[in-house]
């Protein structure tokens, strides 16, 4: 049975108000916490202190904007996923083109994260909805690669310690959480349903260090606990409707949140939540790329080069 959600205090821990924030990102670089806001097309940065989130700047990136992953070395800045492609967002909030034009036109680069090796793994969204988008990974050298097709909302995802073991949430239309073997050299295999989510929209992901998974469950006001065969372990209500992403700081679960959408949004829709949870996580694994590339390539989806 699910742990009692009657033991979590969840707080509001921003002064600002998002209208679509995601992907919160702990960057292990500095101890730093990195975030979106998706409507508004901005990458934010700032610092947990004594409990709340201290902002630090942000950088307006495009119209649209998805999932970011720092670089690995401290002041090197963060791969964004932006528009249709992936950009380079330096320290200084300079931009520069990664890989361009991968998203058809029309869709839109949605959420994403690194794995072990230093490949970043992102995918897009559809406009209108139906399964015609894509999920890659983005080597060192820019060299982008489908690794899946058929996706109409690419979501959640993360890897395991290992790497091996990749969890993935396209979430619509199955509304479900998937898992694939992953080999070195980053084909996947093996795909298959881990469990369905009900009551709402499975969005944004995160592991702990007991390798169990964290998901946003949006319309649905919760985040939930599942372990790595499907078994809920716990759920914890919010105060607000729409969970888009979550993040380990250790053991601080920050949730983002966004009010887009919402009639009559409540002080807590929109906010950057956070509750103590027993079990930690990890900093966000980095991009092992390095600015500038030369110039980036494709690749078809087997892997060779285009």
């Amino acid at each position: 049975m699910p742990r009692s959600p009657r033991s979590r205090n969840v707080e509001i821990i921003s002064d600002a108000r998002y209208v679509q924030a995601e992907s919160p990102r702990w960057d292990g670089r500095d101890g730093g916490l990195g975030w979106i806001d998706m409507a508004t097309g901005r990458f934010h940065r700032g610092r947990i202190e004594d409990g709340r989130l201290v902002p630090a700047g942000s950088v307006l990136v495009g119209a649209k904007i998805g999932a970011p992953a720092p670089l690995v070395d401290a002041g090197a800045g963060w791969i964004v996923a932006a528009e249709r492609g992936v950009v380079h967002v330096a320290e200084g909030g300079g931009i520069t083109p990664v890989v361009s034009d991968l998203a058809v036109p029309g869709d839109y680069m949605n959420d994403g994260a690194c794995d072990p090796s230093g490949r970043f793994w992102v995918g897009s969204q559809s406009m209108p909805r139906d399964p015609h988008s894509a999920l890659w990974s983005i080597d060192e050298h820019g060299v982008a690669v489908e690794r899946l097709g058929g996706v109409t909302v690419s979501n959640g995802l993360v890897f395991d310690r290992t790497g091996s073991t990749m969890y993935y949430i396209d979430t619509l239309p199955h509304r479900s959480i998937e898992a694939f073997d992953v080999a070195p050299d980053g084909r996947l295999s093996h795909r298959r349903t881990i469990c369905a989510v009900g009551g709402g929209n499975p969005d944004g992901m995160a592991i702990d260090d007991e390798g169990m998974l964290w998901v946003a469950v949006w319309d649905a006001g919760e985040v939930r606990r599942y372990a790595p065969d499907g078994t809920l372990d716990e759920s914890i209500p919010l105060p607000a409707t729409r969970p888009t992403a979550v993040a380990l700081v250790d053991d601080l679960l920050v949730i983002t949140t966004a009010s887009i959408g919402l009639a009559r949004p409540s002080a807590a829709d929109g906010a950057i939540l956070g509750v103590q949870v027993e079990v930690g996580g990890a900093p966000a694994l980095p991009w092992g790329g390095a600015i500038p590339l030369g110039a980036p390539r494709a690749a078809s989806a087997d892997g060779s080069d285009s």
